[in-house]
């Protein structure tokens, strides 16, 4: 895989104070921004190419990183307009700068030790999910894991989709059709991904892995300083 997306657009409204002059990605953790730890990442795992999503304070994400030289990357960023597109809406609006293969794709506000390396180049199905135990803010979690990789709406037990995957394009293909009504404009809709998520998994197009290791949905600042404390400790 030679390109990825970083979603960078949230407003971070439950990370008040901290996200009123700061978008949620570029908050630090362990020394360096959030963000910085994915870039790491996918620098280290040979993509070259990284598109980020920005809305919140877009000025300051190439003011911090740059072209991504500094990490032997090029980073483009996909500006969404003053509003966020969503998940769904914010992979449709990048789409035009990523490649015809499938790309890793990554929230900007998630901190985990998962190796990206161990994601498939190629997902079997429409995309790969990395999922995670279910962590306190989010008990019910989102799909079942069956033992042959498989994804589905029922089953037990659920875990919880990392905000980490790989991705198709063809995953948004018929988006208008699985989505129907839709929020922003006609040439900026935003729309969640969740929908089209569920459609692949009825198509039996949707596979994932299960992370035992580190992962933090930094969501709040209780969450925040908690990674901190755990980074710095290391």
């Amino acid at each position: 895989m030679r390109h990825a997306l970083i979603f960078a657009a949230g407003l971070g409204e439950r990370m008040r104070p901290l996200t009123n002059h700061t978008p949620k990605p570029l908050l630090e953790a362990g020394g360096k921004p959030l963000i910085v730890w994915h870039l790491e990442k996918l620098a280290a795992l040979g993509v070259h190419y990284v598109v980020i999503n920005t809305s919140h304070l877009a000025e300051q994400f190439p003011e911090v990183l740059g072209d991504g030289s500094r990490w032997g990357l090029r980073i483009r960023y996909a500006y969404e307009g003053p509003t966020p597109l969503e998940t769904g809406g914010g992979i449709l609006n990048a789409l035009p700068l990523l490649g015809p293969e499938p790309f890793i794709a990554v929230s900007g506000d998630i901190w985990t030790d998962a190796d990206f390396g161990t994601l498939p180049t190629e997902p079997a199905g429409l995309a790969h999910l990395m999922m995670v135990d279910n962590p306190a803010h989010h008990p019910t979690g989102d799909f079942h894991l069956d033992a042959e990789g498989a994804l589905h709406e029922q089953g037990e037990p659920r875990l919880t989709f990392s905000g980490l995957g790989v991705f198709r394009r063809e995953l948004l293909e018929n988006w208008r059709e699985v989505v129907g009504d839709f929020a922003g404009t006609a040439s900026k809709p935003c729309f969640k991904l969740r929908p089209l998520l569920t459609a692949a998994i009825h198509r039996n197009a949707m596979n994932g892995s299960l992370h035992r290791g580190a992962w933090t949905d930094v969501g709040t600042p209780q969450r925040l300083d908690e990674l901190n404390v755990r980074l710095r400790g290391s």
